[in-house]
């Protein structure tokens, strides 16, 4: 990433955070809307959407609620707006799909293999539930197997290719990154290829200096040098550090509540543009500038936001 200014990317609500964690979690279209806004405003370039039931705040597919929300951003701000197909627990593909088919983003993330996905760790540490749901789907991810077969993976990549999608590459642990090099062998992908490595998450690898290390070492070796650009992901307190680390590495990084809920030891952070501010000051002190979306656009080798849906 020599002479490429870095992509910060904003991940505004995600579906692991349940609302009794924090009262800054955006839960309605409105509160999503603005929380990209103050993002972009704060240097996010790419704005990664999730969305909820305005009601509990439960995680949804519902495809009215991402058009609100995505309509919203895009007469506000020039921003990429990066959809999930993550979803949430127990959703179907065709549901976390429906996005992309719907609406043809700019870029939307792709899960790059199964595994166990689980915060019922985190229950205990709850005191109080604003709703029901909440600690049952907590609990339930004990049991749970986030599902992305071979199978399903061609099938999205279908997808994101007829739409002209770019696929984000989401990777947990080392396997992954075989599936990426085994997918473009099979023409599946073409590179190169973005990809976001995710450390921190149960079921994942964890928040290290090694973790990440491994991951790029891997992906050079399989994937090839030049034939991808990457990204980083540190769960909870993990999250500055391992983006820091990212950045020294020349990757580029991703902050927001979906992620961590925290601006520093024990402090709510009351916004995700807050999370934005704070990366953005530690590359200044790295010499290190946030690319605009347009630079971001340039660097990804994206269609444009006139070629969307929405």
């Amino acid at each position: 990433m020599t002479g490429e200014k870095v992509i910060v990317t904003a991940a505004l609500t995600g579906s692991a955070h349940f609302p009794s964690m924090s009262p800054y979690l955006p839960l309605t279209p409105k509160q999503i809307i603005e929380e990209g806004i103050r993002s972009a405003e704060a240097g996010a370039s790419i704005l990664h959407i999730h969305v909820r039931n305005p009601e509990n705040g439960m995680p949804t597919p519902d495809i009215e609620l991402f058009r609100e929300v995505l309509t919203g951003l895009k007469s506000r701000t020039d921003a990429v707006i990066c959809l999930s197909t993550g979803g949430g627990m127990g959703m179907s593909t065709e549901q976390r799909a429906a996005p992309v088919t719907t609406f043809k983003p700019e870029m939307a993330t792709l899960n790059f293999g199964s595994m166990n996905f689980s915060v019922f760790h985190v229950a205990e540490k709850i005191k109080e539930w604003k709703y029901p749901w909440e600690k049952l789907g907590m609990l339930a991810s004990e049991d749970y197997i986030f599902p992305n077969t071979f199978k399903t993976l061609r099938e999205f990549l279908n997808i994101f290719t007829a739409t002209e999608t770019k696929p984000e590459l989401e990777l947990y642990d080392l396997g992954m990154v075989s599936n990426v090099a085994f997918m473009l062998g099979r023409g599946n992908l073409k590179p190169p290829v973005h990809l976001q490595f995710v450390t921190g998450t149960l079921g994942g690898v964890p928040s290290t200096v090694n973790s990440l290390v491994t991951l790029v070492n891997a992906a050079r070796d399989a994937i090839g040098p030049g034939n991808f650009s990457w990204s980083a992901i540190g769960a909870g307190r993990n999250q500055m550090p391992i983006c820091s680390v990212a950045l020294a590495m020349g990757g580029h990084v991703r902050v927001g509540l979906e992620d961590n809920l925290y601006v520093s030891k024990g402090v709510l952070a009351r916004s995700n543009a807050e999370l934005v501010e704070k990366i953005i000051r530690i590359m200044q002190e790295l010499s290190l500038e946030p690319a605009t979306p347009t630079e971001a656009r340039k660097i990804l080798g994206l269609k444009g936001l006139a070629k969307v849906n929405y």
